[in-house]
């Protein structure tokens, strides 16, 4: 099933890279406190998109539910990190909102 999905896997990836780049950016903020609801969406959205990935890779029966979850995450995050206009931030929410489009194939 993985080979049938490599473009979803590649966004996946670059999802996890955006948002574990835009959580580290995130915490050396001037104004961490403002960046909390984001740094917790970026930590979630990275998190389902490796769950999802190494679901797929292994040909998981749940991928279609995962996939689901992962759409949901990656729009809240997209949604907040848009809020911000720190550059990782509107980098974030592009991945994010690719992702969540990938996320609509493997449904």
């Amino acid at each position: 099933m993985h080979e049938a999905h490599q473009e979803a896997l590649k966004t996946l990836e670059a999802c996890i890279v955006a948002c574990n780049t835009c959580f580290d950016a995130c915490l050396n903020e001037s104004h961490v406190t403002h960046m909390t609801d984001c740094i917790r969406l970026d930590r979630d959205c990275a998190d389902i998109c490796s769950l999802l990935s190494q679901a797929i890779v292994r040909n998981s029966p749940n991928v279609a539910v995962l996939a689901t979850a992962c759409k949901e995450i990656c729009l809240a995050c997209a949604e907040e990190c848009s809020k911000h206009d720190h550059d990782h931030c509107q980098k974030c929410a592009a991945a994010c909102e690719a992702c969540a489009k990938a996320c609509d194939s493997l449904v």
